[in-house]
């Protein structure tokens, strides 16, 4: 029995479609849906671009302040799409249990939560890209399906569906 699940977003492109799966699941199984994005680390490169502008103390106070503004305001950003997504629908809000921004490799963070919030079952896009992606699992997809402990609902990519049924 399906009374928990867990949507991961990468906000990107195919987002609202992958939601749409997600809403649909929720309500045919009346479950809780929790929503989960992760934002990979500042790269060293960007890092090092930081220290070069900034003092230690200004850096100090970015890590610490800029990262949970920044965190916040994609939480916000979320939830905006998903309003924006349902229109009239907004009553579908009320699936929606949880919604987090977390940093770390994202498919590290998918299933922690997964495990965290003892979801019964994960829900992912197949890839984040779309026209000209060469492979037909991301590599967050393809960590999720191997590593998961619970079921996880795959939605495959709109361009690459229509693009195999021609």
């Amino acid at each position: 029995m399906i009374r928990s699940m867990l949507y991961a977003t990468d906000l990107g492109l195919y987002a609202p479609f992958v939601m749409q799966h997600a809403l649909e699941l929720a309500r045919t199984f009346n479950a809780d849906l929790h929503v989960v994005h992760a934002v990979e680390p500042m790269g060293l490169f960007a890092e090092s671009v930081l220290q070069s502008y900034l003092d230690e103390q200004s850096l100090n106070e970015f890590h610490r302040q800029g990262l949970n503004t920044v965190m916040a305001n994609i939480e916000q950003r979320v939830l905006d799409s998903f309003r924006e997504e349902l229109g009239e629908g907004m009553q579908d809000l009320t699936l929606i249990q949880s919604v987090r921004v977390l940093q770390g490799d994202p498919s590290q963070v998918i299933l922690e939560q997964a495990g965290k919030l003892s979801v019964d079952l994960l829900i992912v896009g197949s890839h984040s890209h779309g026209v000209g992606a060469q492979t037909p699992l991301g590599r967050t997809a393809t960590r999720v399906l191997q590593l998961a402990k619970v079921p996880v609902y795959l939605v495959p990519l709109v361009q690459r569906r229509r693009q195999g049924d021609t």
